[in-house]
C-alpha cells in the first residue's frame, strides 16, 4: 500500500521521541541517497540496539534532501527500516524536501507509512541536539 505523506503532518510540530529510560541519545543524519550510506545508517542503528538494551538508546535517524529516498516506499531497504521502527527506532522524513520534489516533478514522492514528518529535517536534527543527543553522519 502506497502512502504519501498527508497536508495533516504538516501543521505538527516536531517532537522528541517519548523513550524516558534512555541513557543514549543519538540522531543519525541521512542527506544523500547513496545506498552504501543508506545501509551503514541501517547497521549503526542494528549495532546501537544490539549494545544497549533498545529501552535505554533512543536513535532517531533525520533523512532530507536526497537522504528520503531511504523512506520512499519502493526503496530495497524498506523491511529493514520497518523492523528498526517496530523496535523504537523513529525515521524522519523532511517534508520541505518533499514539497520540493512535488514542485520539481508534479507529484509527491511515496513515503512508507512508518515515516515521521517533519517540517524542516535540519530543525529536527538542531531539536535533537539541543536537547541532549549526539549527532552521527555515517
Amino acid at each position: 500500500m502506497a502512502a504519501t505523506v498527508s497536508p495533516i503532518a504538516r501543521a505538527q510540530p516536531a517532537t522528541l521521541p517519548d523513550k524516558p529510560f534512555a541513557e543514549h541519545r543519538i540522531a543519525l543524519q541521512l542527506s544523500d541517497n547513496d545506498p552504501k550510506k543508506q545501509g551503514l545508517v541501517i547497521s549503526v542503528a542494528y549495532n546501537l540496539l544490539k549494545a544497549y538494551d533498545p529501552d535505554k538508546v533512543a536513535i532517531e535517524v533525520v533523512t532530507f534532501g536526497p537522504g528520503i529516498d531511504l523512506l520512499r516506499t519502493d526503496n530495497t531497504n524498506r523491511k529493514l527500516v520497518e523492523s528498526l521502527v517496530a523496535q523504537g527506532v523513529r525515521f524522519d522524513v523532511c517534508l520541505n524536501t518533499v514539497d520540493t520534489i512535488e514542485r520539481e516533478t508534479g507529484h509527491r514522492p511515496e513515503i512508507i507509512p512508518v515515516a515521521t514528518p517533519v517540517q524542516v529535517g535540519v530543525g529536527q536534527i538542531l531539536l535533537l541536539t539541543e536537547n541532549g543527543y549526539t549527532l552521527v553522519r555515517p
